[in-house]
């Protein structure tokens, strides 16, 4: 018998993660760049730094990323259309946008809360002595009017060429709506947009198919040039960051998923895999969306009208992540510079951090922009942020994780909610899985 059974996705992701890290070790090895060592004296090591670091490595990797936020605002005005125009009740909109959002802005407070409480218990900044001649200058945020006058797109098409989600989400609801109301001209459209849909994750599948290599050029990229003795130097900030991660995106989510939705949470995060992986090696909520969006709604039984608008939402404003590493790093900056904070002032972080969770979506940097506004608002100075920017890009894979699982775990409390989800489905280990391996020998 021939019949041999195929690696699953999410083993092969992992598979590819692995070696790309291996490999990564071995190329720092070989372009330390020390004297004695036979490839620098050869001159072999620069050679070596072009062709595979900054050639395959990060060629590979950048179209890797690039393939992905290329279906990102297909995929969210597509899908939200056919979610919006689906709606039975237009009216429920307005709910829905409610819940969702109460939903994500209390997971970030409780996120925060999480990391403040740790940090304190763990004191990660004591005895810390640390001079950094860097320094960071973060963009401004904008003022809290512009921030809701930004929303409304003037041009939805030079929205989507921005990739401005916010923007193409609002866009997108509004043309739904106008569907929805059209009669027989919004059903015909409809039935393109449903096609439209189908084809783009059909799309999505054959570029997840292509995720272990992606995923090997960015880990060998990424360990070939990360600063280890950065990392060992601030082991007990990074501990704890990545600690609370866990807790917050394991612990609390299962918690929150129990009590809101009665859903198991080992299936929700048994499905989950893929995304999170995704996630991790991206470091990026819009890229991952077309997976998040997929796994919502294939694996987890998250009809699509919520899921629509659920799932990009949340990759614009759901910063429980970035609000764990602000909650961390306050702590720490403060026990460095020798400042104590009262009680108020780390509620004035907590409330800051999570409405600047949506404040700030749009604006570029938004973790270290997003930072250094809970920094200023209690009196601590921004230049500690230079302390952190070194271990931040590993953090920051992790952060893109928990909130990529958030995303999905508010998307199923909410169409749990709502009576639009499939319970068959979430309880079908295969559901979603039958075309996850797509046989390329078909395509030639």
């Amino acid at each position: 018998m021939t019949n041999k059974k195929k690696l699953g996705l999410t083993a092969r992701i992992v598979i590819g993660m692995i070696a790309g890290i291996a490999v990564g070790f071995v190329f720092k090895l070989l372009l330390a760049g020390q004297d004695d060592r036979i490839l620098h004296i050869l001159g072999m090591d620069i050679a070596l730094k072009a062709l595979f670091v900054d050639g395959f490595f990060h060629i590979g990797g950048e179209i890797f990323i690039a393939s992905l936020k290329m279906l990102v605002v297909p995929l969210v005005f597509v899908s939200l259309v056919c979610g919006t125009c689906s709606l039975s009740d237009t009216s429920a909109l307005g709910r829905l946008g409610g819940k969702t959002i109460a939903l994500y802005l209390v997971t970030t407070a409780i996120a925060i809360s999480l990391a403040i409480f740790a940090a304190l218990l763990i004191s990660p900044g004591d005895g810390v002595q640390m001079q950094s001649d860097a320094t960071f200058n973060p963009n401004e945020a904008p003022a809290l009017s512009q921030v809701f006058i930004n929303i409304f797109p003037s041009n939805p098409i030079d929205s989507m060429a921005k990739g401005n989600m916010l923007q193409i989400i609002v866009f997108a609801v509004l043309f739904g709506l106008a569907m929805a109301m059209s009669g027989k001209a919004g059903e015909r459209l409809a039935s393109v947009f449903s096609d439209l849909s189908d084809v783009i994750m059909k799309l999505v599948t054959l570029l997840m198919n292509l995720a272990p290599y992606g995923v090997f050029f960015l880990m060998a990229k990424l360990f070939t040039t990360l600063g280890l003795e950065t990392i060992a130097s601030l082991a007990k900030y990074f501990g704890v960051v990545m600690a609370v991660l866990l807790i917050h995106g394991v612990v609390s989510y299962a918690i929150i998923l129990k009590l809101l939705s009665g859903l198991n949470p080992m299936i929700f995060f048994r499905k989950m895999q893929d995304a999170a992986l995704f996630g991790f090696s991206t470091s990026s909520s819009n890229a991952t969306m077309p997976v998040t969006m997929e796994t919502v709604t294939k694996k987890l039984g998250v009809k699509n009208s919520i899921a629509s608008f659920t799932v990009p939402l949340g990759a614009t404003i759901n910063m429980d992540g970035t609000a764990i590493m602000q909650g961390v790093a306050t702590v720490f900056i403060a026990q460095v510079f020798g400042v104590d904070l009262t009680l108020t002032d780390y509620l004035m972080v907590v409330l800051t951090a999570t409405l600047a969770s949506v404040g700030t979506a749009g604006v570029p940097g938004v973790g270290l922009i997003m930072l250094a506004m809970v920094l200023q608002q209690v009196g601590l100075p921004v230049e500690g942020i230079a302390l952190i920017i070194g271990v931040d890009r590993l953090l920051d894979m992790t952060r893109t994780a928990v909130n990529v699982t958030g995303d999905a775990m508010v998307s199923c409390i909410v169409g749990k909610s709502e009576g639009a989800f499939d319970q068959t489905v979430f309880d079908d280990e295969n559901a979603g899985c039958k075309e996850e391996d797509v046989d390329f020998h078909h395509l030639r």
